[in-house]
């Protein structure tokens, strides 16, 4: 591929991280974890952060939280538009799926079509920042608020993106935030992801849930367990229904390399982000994510319209013959996917954004490189559609 979607962002500092973890001798979570944590924790301003093997996994406690410590149920708001393990963790966990409409500017939930959707049931609304696209939070907080709900949130794609009006990084806005390490995503450590939690009893029992469900990593003073001062005995209590999703030791201390390098790695996707609105800002047939607040800059989508209007498979063709890897706007609506047959969700048969960029969208990727060339290609690869 000429034109990836995402690239290789290490170099020496990654491998000698790693290498430091060998000589040391220990490869599951340990020290160099816990480091990354309380890094990140001091970079994004949250209270605590809890280290995992996926932003997938970090969903999935995410949802245990709130059906184990807060006993909610019910139904939960969630975009039409997201990623698969957005929506697989409430089906698992009992709650009903409310999809709402996205705002085909945005990409993100339409606040107004929120406030439509919220039931007698609704517990939280989940929202998710798409392609580095903060959501906009002063309303979501509102109806959250006005509503008794708890705000949560998928930033798997959206690290590093600051809500302005708000002067909060995305992610640490709700009660409890998810992100994601992989190889596409703007910090890469393998496999691994974070929870950023605004309460450390939270995060406890997210340590708890993270491994086995046992005591081991809860602090003397935790709220979940009163220890005995029996190590032997301590080590092996369990209290609460977890699973198996440590990170390893490897993951942490490349997550401290690549922290230290995000800043001038935000830089350059800020560079190709302002190059590509710019070269398409005045084209009729491509509508562009419109920024709220200072985005980080997933990916660039473009949604065809006009004379490019259900070109879309034409234009994905002539893509990838030049090198250029694309994708569908994350899953597109999700409802259309086959597995929605396994879930329990309320259809609030309006989704005319959602089906549009179901049909019309794609994006294509950023990273750490210049792009200018690779922006200028594809603009002249969709100037010759006709």
């Amino acid at each position: 591929m000429k034109y990836p979607l995402a690239c290789d962002t290490w170099d020496q500092r990654e491998v000698k991280a790693i290498q430091e973890v060998i000589k040391g001798g220990r490869y599951t979570m340990g020290p160099y974890v816990k480091k990354f944590e309380q890094e990140f924790c001091n970079y994004f301003k949250c209270k605590d952060a809890v280290m995992v093997n996926s932003g997938s996994t970090a969903n999935l406690l995410i949802l245990a939280l709130l059906k184990l410590k807060y006993e909610l149920g019910g139904d939960i708001i969630v975009p039409a538009v997201s990623w698969s393990t957005t929506f697989y963790p409430l089906q698992q966990y009992g709650f009903k799926l409310n999809f709402v409409d996205i705002d085909r500017r945005t990409l993100n939930i339409d606040p107004d079509k929120v406030e439509k959707a919220i039931t007698k049931d609704t517990c939280a609304i989940f929202a998710v920042n798409l392609l580095g696209n903060s959501c906009d939070f002063v309303k979501l907080k509102d109806i959250a608020k006005r509503h008794n709900l708890i705000l949560i949130e998928d930033n798997c794609e959206s690290l590093g993106a600051i809500n302005t009006e708000l002067d909060r990084y995305t992610g640490t806005i709700g009660k409890l935030g998810s992100f994601s390490f992989f190889f596409s995503h703007h910090l890469q450590t393998m496999e691994g992801g974070m929870i950023a939690c605004d309460d450390k009893k939270d995060a406890d029992y997210l340590r708890s849930l993270r491994a086995h469900g046992w005591c081991r990593d809860l602090p003397d003073d935790n709220d979940i367990y009163k220890k005995t001062g029996d190590k032997f005995k301590d080590s092996f209590t369990f209290v609460t229904p977890g699973y198996s999703v440590r990170p390893l030791e490897m993951s942490g201390a490349i997550g401290s390399v690549q922290l230290k390098k995000w800043p001038e790695m935000r830089k350059q996707r800020i560079l190709n982000a302002e190059y590509f609105t710019d070269k398409f800002k005045d084209n009729p047939n491509v509508l562009i994510q419109e920024e709220i607040g200072s985005s980080s800059w997933f990916g660039f989508s473009l949604i065809l319209q006009n004379d490019l209007y259900g070109k879309r498979d034409e234009l994905v063709k002539k893509l990838v013959e030049n090198g250029v890897e694309c994708r569908p706007i994350v899953a597109g609506n999700f409802m259309k996917n086959p597995v929605i047959d396994y879930i329990d969700y309320i259809d609030n048969r309006d989704y005319i954004n959602s089906d549009y960029i179901h049909d019309n969208g794609l994006f294509i990727g950023n990273d750490v490189r210049d792009l200018k060339e690779n922006i200028d290609m594809v603009f002249k690869i969709i100037e010759e559609i006709k």
